[in-house]
């Protein structure tokens, strides 16, 4: 056993529980929910801090590898958390003149001296905690996966994660014919999102599974099918099978969309980028596209997803007018923003009564960030992303070990699954989405950069 795993191993297994109890409180979308997940977070970061300075903990190389990943959330907290700071109204005036006439217009003639970036103290406040705690998960993913056997351990607890919703969801949805299956979760797209990342490394631990030497030929193929079906790796089939029965039943056009988007998009660039791709690897990527949507959806209603998208328009959907809203918000705040979390509190001066709702959230999260943080805040958050798709492209093309590159695979098609979806809602501003994702940011540099005296590159 790895000597670094015997000190870490509470803090191991209360991160495995997070990881599990995250999307069980209403997807942790609460106040209280929300801020259980940050401490649970934050205590964890600082007890394995105080170890590694006590020199109880040793730092895994990794942390130094992903460097330009941690560089970036760093300069993101700073970035968000200076929101917060007051500044001489003078030069708020200069970096964001409609933040300055916002703050001049709610105080009293010449009293106002000083004011921050933000209209929302509370919410961007909120909004950099929850930051502070994405982003030390993220580091702390880093030092305490640093064996091959808690990598499978961790990708194995996000998949029971995303078992348990599904089952949970089936079953509620099941008991009533009007009803979408939604899990623990309040909206049926952020649960769609949820399974498809869980998915997404379900799938990739099941490729890893199958990689191996090739299939000279086809009696020698259907042998090792057959050898395949009777292994455990037929049960990790099973509940993936699961989850996509809870996905369609979900009903979320763009949930079911960005699954199959992302699968076959990813499947291409596996089978391109692997110089040993199986006729096994092959077969499963086709069997998951086509007998899942053609078999399981006849049974579990891939005709009403297929319904849902086909009578939605321009009439029956506002979202393309908040959009354009959204977009308004951001031209007033193009660099810097209104401030992280202050969508709900400012975007209602940009709307009208054809607003057919209330909406708290752009159902967009690039307007929105973009409405929030500015120019500089997107650009920061997309630097991340791209540098961990990136690097788990890297991984899939590099890597000969079958677990890195199944980790590899999982992290692409989960962060270009939610990447397609966040076109159209705010997953990310759900905090067991947001949490997940960065999990698969994390899955990426690992597959890139972790080795093992075990693993085979």
């Amino acid at each position: 056993m790895d000597h670094r795993s015997a000190g870490t191993r509470w803090i191991y297994v209360l991160y495995l529980i997070l990881i599990v109890w995250a999307p069980i409180p209403l997807g942790s979308n609460r106040a209280w929910s929300a801020a259980v997940l940050e401490v649970w977070v934050l205590l964890l970061s600082l007890v394995w801090l105080a170890g590694f300075l006590r020199g109880k903990y040793l730092c895994d190389l990794i942390l130094h590898d992903a460097w330009p990943m941690l560089l970036c959330g760093v300069a993101w907290l700073v970035y968000v958390w200076m929101q917060l700071l007051p500044i001489p109204v003078g030069m708020l005036a200069w970096i964001s003149p409609e933040a300055a006439r916002w703050h001049s217009a709610a105080a009293l003639p010449g009293t106002l001296a000083m004011a921050p970036l933000t209209l929302d103290r509370y919410a961007t406040l909120d909004a950099a905690c929850k930051s502070t705690a994405y982003v030390a998960f993220f580091a702390l993913t880093l030092v305490l996966l640093h064996s091959r056997d808690r990598i499978r351990i961790t990708t194995y607890a996000l998949i029971a994660s995303g078992v348990l919703q599904a089952l949970y969801g089936a079953f509620v949805s099941l008991q009533s014919p009007w009803g979408a299956a939604s899990g623990t979760f309040i909206n049926r797209n952020h649960y769609a999102a949820y399974l498809v990342m869980s998915l997404a490394v379900g799938i990739g631990v099941l490729i890893a599974s199958l990689s191996g030497a090739k299939n000279h030929t086809w009696r020698q193929f259907f042998r090792n099918s057959v050898q395949w079906i009777i292994t455990p790796k037929m049960g990790l089939r099973l509940l993936l099978v699961t989850m996509v029965i809870a996905l369609v039943l979900s009903r979320s056009r763009m949930g079911n969309s960005a699954f199959f988007f992302s699968l076959l998009i990813t499947g291409v660039i596996g089978l391109v980028l692997s110089q040993r791709a199986t006729k096994s690897m092959v077969v499963l990527i086709i069997s998951l596209i086509a007998i899942d949507v053609a078999i399981i959806g006849t049974y579990f209603g891939t005709e009403r997803v297929v319904e849902r998208i086909g009578q939605t328009t321009m009439q029956t959907e506002d979202r393309d007018e908040v959009a354009g809203y959204a977009l308004n918000m951001w031209k007033d705040y193009p660099v810097f923003g209104a401030g992280l979390g202050s969508f709900a509190l400012v975007f209602p001066r940009y709307s009208d009564e054809r607003t057919q709702a209330s909406y708290t959230h752009a159902h967009n999260d690039y307007l929105e960030f973009g409405a929030e943080a500015g120019l500089v805040g997107l650009v920061l958050l997309g630097a991340m992303v791209a540098m961990s798709f990136a690097a788990a492209l890297r991984a899939q093309y590099l890597r000969r070990d079958p677990v890195m590159r199944g980790v590899s695979f999982g992290a692409m098609m989960g962060i270009l699954a939610l990447m397609v979806h966040s076109s159209v809602d705010f997953n990310l501003q759900i905090p067991a989405n947001a949490l997940t994702f960065m999990l698969l940011l994390a899955f990426a540099w690992i597959a890139l950069f972790h080795v093992s005296e075990d693993s085979p590159d």
